[in-house]
């Protein structure tokens, strides 16, 4: 866990209001590390005081954009930075490969060959933030010992300064990036005017690139390979200023120059039918563009690029990416809110959400996060859909409703229902999904907030995102509560053993897939004996589930009509059989007769129970049996006769109890009996508790567990 003091710490207010406060210490920290490690971009992360969340306060080396997708991420998101907050420790991706491995959203959005150092900004008992660091593709795959302990040494002093700033109340907030500004000269004894005189004469074209990108110098021969003038070109994005360039992959190979600072090029058709090559050479300063006409590419049928969004495209193409990987995992819907609060809201500035679905005419909470008083988002539960509402307007049109400003809310809704909670700015985002609205995504924020049309464009994106990620949920949620009515359905809700027996019994389903699986018990009452069983139908499906009733009942049948245990289960095997089903089942049917002490099993391939003496030793039964149930229609059941004393305890369980992957079947049977012998003058609720708690599968079921225990007492 990672613990924040009640004392000062980071500035509260929003990352893009706070101003830099005294010296540039974390810029100063930032240069410092990547000049002692030769690395070309970093950052450093403060922690917020209020919330776990990391926030980007200054970057160095590489536009902001680049990592705009992560300029604000919660602690349990999967992120380098996070890691390194969460366990205290220095976190090496070495290579391009190793990042898709590890870290496969960073890999989407950032597919370039790069090293990367993470590493937190901590004292012994206070986490301040944390920093990371970058290298060319061509590093080390290895972090040398010498950079880490360069890194560690720094990132420990910095966090020095960051406890003493706090205690003298000076809470150090963002500063201005480190991007190197293009120097006013040419150094060396060639002046500036002779050297644009020879790159004037030389006969392909010239482009000088800062690290945004930006076009800060052009020659004659480039200007007119782009067919713009130069004044044009002067400070503009080449993919923006040049109609025939405004395609994501060129935008994507200046990228990929100054993450990886490696040489890159591409080819790009001029119309109607010119082929130029762009070779770009990265520094940390910017890129040098060399434009030259690539005659050789005559055959090449790559169609003109389709025209584009402009210049804030990047950001909203990274978001989008980086996200979408995140909401592929939600299985649930409260898996889905968590991870909208966990990697979405710190991504977008928000500090509360609430998602809400409809039923019945009226909206209905399906989560929320954020909310000091969790009452205040449990209010819009059950608001009509009819109603003029901006949650109900928004599922029901399907139109997104940004709101600035308490002001501007109240103007647009003068008679809402929905209550005040106490933020400044909302956004209301339609969940669309198939074509058809699943719900409303609110975001709210603790200040006044802007939506500029590219943030909207990027809300209303993660929107979609949101929407097939809740239809899934919703759908293996309803999915679920009908395979556990189907389970509580087929299973009996009580047990009525005959005189001279107690009885108990558990059913835990597997924690994979939709806990509905095909394990069954019963006790049957007949006069003047009891029939037992519990059996394991292979799947772990509704099929499974279904034919488990199915051979329950025919088990009930069959002993109804007072059929013998080996009668029973040929009966059993060949109903199975019959259905067609294509499944086999375990089972172990016994014949209890408490009054003279006995009982009568037979066993179709299914584990062999245990039995507790009343003196404390417990021995496994070894019973004759036939073959799993559903595979040969002639298949026989040889019984076994056992002496059930009154005191003694007759264990009978499904697999799932003792079969576990790493453990060996042997020493778990040989547990269950120990844990049998020592716990088994316990009540025998208790005592059932107890093996289901202590069994070697219990921490992660893979399969479904029924556990039936009979105790033999006085007769009445």
């Amino acid at each position: 866990m990672v613990g924040v003091s009640d004392g000062p710490g980071p500035a509260q207010a929003p990352a893009a209001t706070r101003a830099p406060v005294g010296r540039p210490v974390l810029s100063l920290a930032l240069a410092s590390m990547l000049e002692d490690v030769g690395a070309h971009s970093g950052a450093v992360y403060l922690l917020r005081p209020d919330e776990p969340v990391l926030e980007m306060a200054v970057m160095a080396g590489m536009p902001r954009a680049f990592a705009a997708p992560w300029e604000r991420v919660g602690l349990s998101a999967p992120i380098p930075v996070a890691d390194a907050v969460r366990g205290r420790r220095v976190v090496w991706v070495g290579s391009e490969e190793e990042m898709a491995r590890r870290y496969p959203r960073i890999a989407v959005v950032l597919p370039y060959p790069f090293a990367l150092a993470a590493l937190p900004v901590a004292t012994a008992d206070r986490v301040y933030g944390a920093v990371f660091v970058t290298w060319p593709g061509a590093h080390p795959p290895e972090l040398s010992d010498s950079e880490r302990e360069q890194l560690t040494s720094a990132c420990k002093r910095l966090a020095l300064r960051l406890a003493r700033a706090a205690e003298e109340n000076r809470p150090l907030g963002p500063e201005a990036d480190l991007l190197a500004a293009p120097g006013s000269g040419v150094a060396g004894t060639l002046g500036s005017v002779e050297a644009a005189r020879l790159v004037a004469r030389l006969p392909y074209g010239l482009v000088s690139l800062d690290l945004h990108g930006r076009i800060a110098f052009v020659n004659a021969a480039a200007a007119e390979l782009l067919g713009r003038p130069a004044g044009e070109l002067l400070g503009t994005l080449p993919w923006v200023s040049v109609p025939w360039l405004n395609d994501p992959m060129y935008e994507d190979r200046y990228r990929a120059a100054l993450i990886s600072q490696q040489v890159t090029s591409f080819l790009a058709l001029r119309p109607p039918g010119e082929w130029l090559s762009f070779r770009m050479y990265p520094s940390t300063t910017g890129l040098s563009v060399r434009i030259s006409r690539a005659r050789a590419v005559a055959e090449m049928t790559r169609g003109t690029p389709q025209s584009g969004p402009g210049p804030s495209r990047l950001v909203t193409i990274s978001q989008v990416l980086s996200l979408a990987g995140a909401l592929t995992e939600a299985v649930w819907v409260q898996d889905v809110v968590q991870l909208v609060a966990d990697e979405v809201a710190p991504a977008v500035g928000s500090q509360a959400l609430v998602i809400l679905g409809s039923q019945g005419g009226r909206l209905h909470v399906l989560g929320h996060r954020g909310y000091p008083d969790p009452r205040v988002a449990e209010r819009f539960d059950g608001l009509p859909l009819s109603e003029r509402t901006p949650g109900a307007h928004v599922l029901n049109s399907g139109v997104p409703a940004f709101f600035d400003s308490q002001e501007q809310l109240e103007r647009l809704y003068p008679d809402r229902q929905e209550p005040p909670d106490g933020f400044a700015a909302w956004a209301y985002l339609p969940l669309i999904a198939s074509g058809r609205p699943v719900g409303t995504c609110v975001l709210a924020y603790a200040e006044r907030h802007v939506f500029p049309a590219d943030e909207r464009a990027v809300l209303t994106s993660l929107g979609g995102l949101i929407a097939q990620a809740l239809e899934r949920a919703l759908l293996y949620d309803a999915e679920h509560r009908l395979a556990q009515g189907l389970q509580e359905w087929l299973l009996p809700h009580s047990l009525t053993p005959p005189p001279g027996i107690e009885a108990a019994a558990r059913y835990l389903p597997a924690t994979q897939g939709m806990e509905i699986g095909g394990d069954f018990y019963d006790l049957v009452p007949t006069r003047p004996l009891a029939a037992a069983v519990i059996g394991d139908v292979q799947g772990h499906n509704v099929t499974a589930a279904a034919l488990m009733g199915q051979i329950r009942t025919g088990v009930r049948a069959y002993t109804t009509v007072g059929q013998p245990p080996e009668e029973v289960m040929g009966s059993t095997n060949r109903l199975l059989i019959d259905l067609g089903a294509d499944l086999f089942a375990s089972c172990l049917y016994l014949r209890l007769d408490p009054a003279r002490g006995r009982a009568v099993m037979a066993r179709a391939g299914h584990p062999p129970p245990l039995l507790r003496r009343p003196d404390g030793r417990v021995r496994v039964l070894d019973l004759a049996g036939g073959p799993l149930l559903g595979i040969d229609a002639a298949a026989v059941y040889p019984t076994t006769e056992v002496s059930l004393p009154p005191g003694s305890v007759l264990a009978l369980y499904t697999d799932g109890l003792v079969e576990s992957p790493g453990v060996d079947i042997e020493d778990a049977l040989a547990g269950l009996g120990t844990l049998l012998a020592e716990a088994g003058d316990q009540p025998l609720e208790d005592l059932a508790d107890e093996l289901v708690r202590h069994s070697v599968a219990a921490r992660e079921r893979v399969d479904d567990t029924a556990v039936l225990l009979l105790r033999a007492r006085d007769g009445d």
